[in-house]
């Protein structure tokens, strides 16, 4: 992952504007969750902003950092105050368990959403430059497929598997990461309209399959028993168990508790626990969180 520094007396100003969280007005210490998204509300990044008196950090949880820096460089009016700095390499260390017990003297980060290790669960930052602290040395550290399946099972969507050009935050489950009434920013006449209109046409689901069957992969389409087309898996992995992974699911099979996978493996469908339902008025009737 890396972070992107904004400084100068517009940053927050234009930050605001470019992302869905309300950053203008925070003061300095907060860290709030944010989707880089396009005019269309569909998703090119997920980041934490931290909010300092100096200026501003955006930390790229999930996405292309060059091209999110880019992307920003382009919308820069020459009479912004703002200085983009270049994407630096960081390490975003999540905890699980009792691990996630604060200790004393870190920097913690408490975004207030599920980061992919549970939703009250602290986030501690190192820049490329920090050294590791010597307490971490005692804690087990998840291989790369542990972490992988940690973030299946919670429901935290990535890049491109769930976040992208086809998707947008309400689907995703991340209406946390947004904010309807902070004024005019980019996507935003897309999202208020999904909120108004009841326009979220799929959400994201977990899925499990039982041991001995074929473990179906990323873009397998799903069905339901009367073969109705019901969504697509975006993500898989196979366990001791059987497999397990994320999908999109249409909204009218959102109440149904086992889907097909194309080639008739059964698939017991869930809520992922770091879904947020979408707005009230967006499908939120047929998505409640877990």
């Amino acid at each position: 992952m890396h972070t992107i520094r904004l400084t100068g007396s517009d940053a927050g100003r234009f930050l605001h504007g470019q992302s869905s969280q309300a950053i203008a007005l925070a003061a300095p210490g907060s860290c709030l969750p944010t989707c880089l998204i396009s005019p269309t509300a569909r998703m090119g990044g997920l980041a934490m902003v931290l909010v300092e008196a100096w200026g501003l950090d955006l930390v790229v949880l999930s996405g292309d950092a060059t091209t999110i820096r880019q992307g920003l460089d382009r919308v820069l009016f020459p009479a912004d105050q703002v200085e983009l700095g270049s994407p630096e390499p960081a390490l975003l260390l999540r905890f699980t368990g009792e691990a996630g017990a604060p200790l004393a003297g870190e920097p913690w980060m408490r975004p207030g959403v599920d980061l992919g290790a549970g939703r009250d669960q602290p986030a501690l930052l190192l820049r490329s430059a920090a050294e590791l602290p010597t307490w971490l040395e005692a804690l087990p550290e998840l291989t790369a497929a542990q972490a992988e399946l940690q973030r299946i099972r919670q429901g935290f969507p990535t890049v491109p598997n769930e976040a992208n050009d086809n998707t947008n935050p309400f689907e995703l489950g991340l209406a946390a990461w947004v904010s309807l009434s902070k004024g005019c920013y980019v996507g935003q006449e897309t999202l208020a309209k999904l909120a108004t209109y009841d326009g979220v046409k799929q959400q994201l689901r977990h899925w499990s399959a039982a041991a001995g069957t074929d473990v179906p992969c990323r873009g397998t389409s799903l069905f339901t028993a009367n073969g109705d087309r019901a969504g697509q898996i975006t993500s898989s992995v196979s366990t001791e168990e059987g497999g397990e992974g994320l999908a999109l699911v249409r909204r009218s099979a959102l109440d149904q508790a086992s889907l097909l996978a194309e080639g008739g493996v059964e698939l017991s469908i869930s809520t992922p626990p770091a879904f947020v339902a979408p707005p009230v008025g967006a499908g939120g009737q047929t998505g409640a969180q877990a």
